[in-house]
């Protein structure tokens, strides 16, 4: 599992996380919510070496990975993956080409041995017939789901999505929401989801941690999140502004 035991990290004059736990179970759809700015992205990158927190542990399976090396983080990635809010892929390269590269630069395996193992990927996430087509040939959604794809390539533990149905038309975001769904239920991957979609929040995940001015305001199931009296949670659900926010 997963666990951020006092996390604190500030950029300047500006504290960002005052002091955050909480802990991941293996195999769930855990989300990490709040407005813009109170740190939801800067914490999941603690755990890929990303960054750093100034005080605090993070641990990852019962090991504390909060002061390993660059080089040590290496082996912490191939556990942890991460699927960012953009999708990067290569728009050289074709959408098989896309996923079979971190297969081929860490397992060293032939071009054959890795366009194989890209298509099965490819098919998880249901776009195998769109292997051939470039980047910019697709939607946000199909390249959305191509960059998944690639993640899974070296069978994480864990994936981290960073806002994955921002800039998607709700199709897209729904169909996206879906296939975090069915990692979790059909290969046992425990993902974290960094969002302010609520649509996506209130279908999928098992559990929600709301952030607020740098610390945990609330964490618990959707149900429990819909029936809060807490101010602050009434006014993220229901869409209300609440002026500047302070981090």
């Amino acid at each position: 599992m997963i666990e951020f035991i006092d996390i604190r990290k500030s950029f300047g004059p500006k504290n960002v996380l005052e002091g955050v736990s909480f802990v991941v179970n293996d195999g769930e759809v855990f989300f990490i919510v709040g407005q813009s700015g109170v740190g939801k992205s800067v914490l999941i990158k603690h755990l890929v070496g990303l960054l750093r927190p100034d005080s605090g542990t993070v641990l990852l399976d019962g090991e504390d990975i909060t002061t390993l090396s660059e080089t040590a983080f290496y082996r912490v990635r191939m556990k942890c993956g991460m699927v960012f809010q953009h999708s990067t892929l290569f728009d050289s390269m074709s959408c098989v080409e896309n996923v079979a590269l971190p297969f081929r630069k860490h397992k060293r395996v032939s071009m054959k041995a890795a366009r194989e193992e890209a298509m099965r990927r490819l098919r998880d996430v249901r776009m195998e017939e769109f292997a051939y087509r470039f980047p910019a040939e697709l939607g946000d959604g199909m390249r959305k789901r191509v960059a998944i794809a690639r993640t899974l390539m070296l069978e994480p533990r864990y994936v981290l999505f960073d806002e994955p149905t921002t800039s998607l038309d709700p199709v897209s975001a729904r169909r996206v929401d879906s296939l975090i769904r069915e990692l979790s239920d059909r290969l046992g991957v425990t993902s974290i989801v960094v969002s302010h979609d609520l649509a996506s929040i209130f279908s999928i995940s098992d559990r929600i941690a709301m952030l607020y001015k740098g610390q945990v305001q609330l964490l618990g199931t959707r149900q429990e999140f819909r029936s809060s009296g807490d101010p602050i949670v009434k006014q993220f659900i229901n869409g209300e502004a609440e002026g500047p926010m302070e981090i």
